[in-house]
């Protein structure tokens, strides 16, 4: 493995051999129209943050000329890299994480998070990055599971978040205030929906997808 390959430090082998086949549950079940939703309109040179396994490189609009995916992890990157292979437009399939972005600045019009907020070990440092790397007028994009509205689930998620919930899916976080990070970090949200998938309530199921621009 070369050495770049190295430098993210992350590592979930037995998530990253998981984690696709729940992402394919998940779509069957309804998140792909999601997808289809969070990624329609763009144009332009698109990164896209934690890009996984690569499953939302078939539903990127002609009109994007150029997809910079970010993977730390590295069985999923070369799932990417085969995903991207196959893809009807340009991907480049990088190491990083989503705190070092490896993209210039103001590199990008949108800066694409799906289901990545969760993980990451700095939320402020990651969304500083998406500043950075947009030009004038770029695009946030976004798709996260979120703290859950009631406080009883929200205890819930916070008993599993501090236990063993990040040890076991990747470093993922259940109970993570999403939008006011964004908003922390110098985003102005333009568009924001709430939704619950499944509609039978879990720690998971809480969920917002939107738009937001650097102020």
């Amino acid at each position: 493995m070369p050495a770049e390959e190295d430098r993210t430090g992350v590592r979930h082998p037995v998530f990253a051999r998981l984690y696709p086949r729940i992402s394919h549950l998940v779509d069957e079940a309804g998140i792909s129209e999601r997808r289809g939703r969070l990624l329609a309109g763009l144009t332009g040179s698109v990164v896209e943050v934690g890009a996984g396994h690569g499953p939302n490189f078939g539903l990127y609009p002609p009109e994007v000329s150029r997809v910079v995916a970010v993977e730390p992890e590295a069985t999923l990157r070369e799932r990417a890299r085969e995903a991207a292979a196959g893809a009807a437009l340009a991907v480049e399939v990088l190491p990083g994480l989503a705190e070092r972005l490896p993209v210039a600045d103001r590199g990008a019009d949108a800066v694409i998070f799906c289901w990545v907020l969760c993980s990451v070990r700095d939320v402020g440092a990651a969304l500083a990055e998406a500043r950075r790397v947009l030009r004038p007028h770029g695009e946030l994009r976004f798709l996260e599971h979120v703290r859950a509205p009631t406080t009883g689930m929200a205890r819930f998620q916070d008993v599993l978040d501090a236990t063993v919930w990040p040890r076991l899916l990747g470093g993922c976080h259940t109970g993570r205030d999403t939008e006011a990070a964004i908003r922390r970090a110098g985003f102005t949200v333009s568009r924001l929906e709430r939704f619950v998938f499944p509609r039978v309530r879990t720690p998971m199921s809480f969920h917002i997808i939107g738009v937001a621009a650097p102020q």
